[in-house]
């Protein structure tokens, strides 16, 4: 490393103003600080000092997604052979297979926003941010496998220019990038983010086993309340397997088992919020009790927690909710908002049948609101403090 640190040190005089190439100083700056720590000090005035910064925070956040991605890998591979009549896949199979079905995403992802972050950077002569080593993992994570790269390229464009760009950068942005991009490409290309014909990798019209289908719980529900069935006909039945993951569905949000061991980090390390957490489950809980008292069709009886742990919940109360920039900063704020998302995801999964996934849009709906939320919050304690010195004197 002190090689390393050397030759940065020769070659950093020309990327600096004067210097040949000072017109790349925040490309150059966004390597060096991403390699070292930053050299900077403070020289006057009063300043918080603490070890945690940026870089270190979304280092954390990738580090939680892991055990999400590396299951989606394995998942891709059991789902394929599956499909085509080789259930017995071992593990390293499944695991081989999908981790090269993912990995383009993955990079087709990173390349292309880091790409619009880097030139916006150098137009605005701003540092580049870490806020992309994020987004750029969690976008795939949200992808159905089969997706074409092409429409990751253009949904992770529209996500970096128009969700966040146009903001500001780097914490200004209103809306999760993340969601953005699926969005994006939910209303553009309907059929490749919806639909009981997509999330097996790897296959091509008719080469699946006959009788084998790609639906996920959430179009299983859906179909039963479009077609006026009385009970809903599970695919891939049991609870269990739903809360393992071993199921079709977007490559990162099949498995609360992984979701929950990336919960785990992100609330030791305090990096994520507790109370939006524990509040997006609880609304979600509740607003499931009151559909089952309501009950008017098959969907309405499902088991409240299963909500929980179907579908993109667990992954969007764990990764997406917590986006601190996005997300309410009052703690009483937080507990509004969580559950607000809780509650509208399975709110718009039963009443509109058509849209079977609810977190997406309930979470950008947030996402606008929460700052409302957060005003209402802070005017209410300026309310109960005036009464308080009102009636002290």
């Amino acid at each position: 490393m002190k090689v390393l640190r050397n030759w940065i040190d020769k070659i950093k005089p020309n990327f600096e103003k004067g210097g040949k190439f000072e017109k790349l100083h925040s490309t150059f700056d966004a390597f060096e600080t991403f390699l070292f720590v930053p050299n900077t000090v403070t020289r006057n005035g009063s300043h918080i000092r603490d070890a945690v910064d940026l870089k270190r925070v979304m280092a954390v956040v990738v580090l939680a997604l892991l055990p999400a991605l590396l299951f989606g890998m394995y998942n891709t591979g059991l789902q394929h052979f599956r499909a085509v009549g080789m259930p017995d896949a071992s593990f390293w199979t499944c695991f081989g297979f999908g981790f090269w079905k993912v990995l383009p995403i993955i990079i087709v992802s990173y390349v292309v926003g880091l790409g619009i972050e880097f030139i916006s950077a150098q137009i605005r002569h701003h540092e580049v941010n870490e806020g992309f080593l994020v987004s750029g993992m969690l976008i795939p994570l949200v992808m159905p496998v089969d997706v074409p790269l092409w429409m990751v390229a253009l949904g992770t464009a529209f996500a970096v220019i128009i969700g966040k760009e146009v903001f500001g950068g780097t914490g200004m942005n209103v809306f999760n990038p993340a969601l953005m991009a699926r969005a994006f490409i939910f209303f553009a290309y309907t059929p490749y983010m919806s639909g009981d014909k997509v999330w097996t990798a790897g296959l091509l019209q008719g080469q699946g086993v006959d009788g084998y289908s790609g639906a996920t719980p959430l179009t299983d529900a859906a179909g039963a309340v479009l077609n006026g069935a009385s009970e809903i006909t599970w695919t891939h039945p049991g609870p269990l397997n739903w809360f393992l993951g071993t199921i079709p569905g977007s490559i990162g949000e099949t498995s609360t088992v992984a979701i929950l061991i990336g919960a785990v980090i992100l609330l030791w390390t305090g990096v994520a919020s507790w109370r939006i957490m524990l509040s997006v489950f609880a609304g979600g809980y509740l607003m499931g009790l009151l559909f089952n008292l309501i009950g008017l069709n098959a969907y309405m009886n499902i088991p409240a927690y299963y909500h929980l742990i179907i579908g993109g919940f667990a992954f969007g109360a764990v990764f997406m909710a917590t986006d601190p920039v996005t997300g309410a900063q009052t703690n009483t704020g937080k507990f509004i908002y969580g559950f607000l998302i809780g509650a509208m995801a399975v709110l718009i999964r039963v009443v509109n049948p058509g849209y079977p996934e609810g977190m997406m849009l309930s979470i950008l709906l947030m996402n606008a609101v929460a700052p409302l939320i957060d005003y209402y919050v802070v005017q209410a304690n300026i309310r109960r403090r005036n009464k308080r010195l009102s009636a002290a004197k």
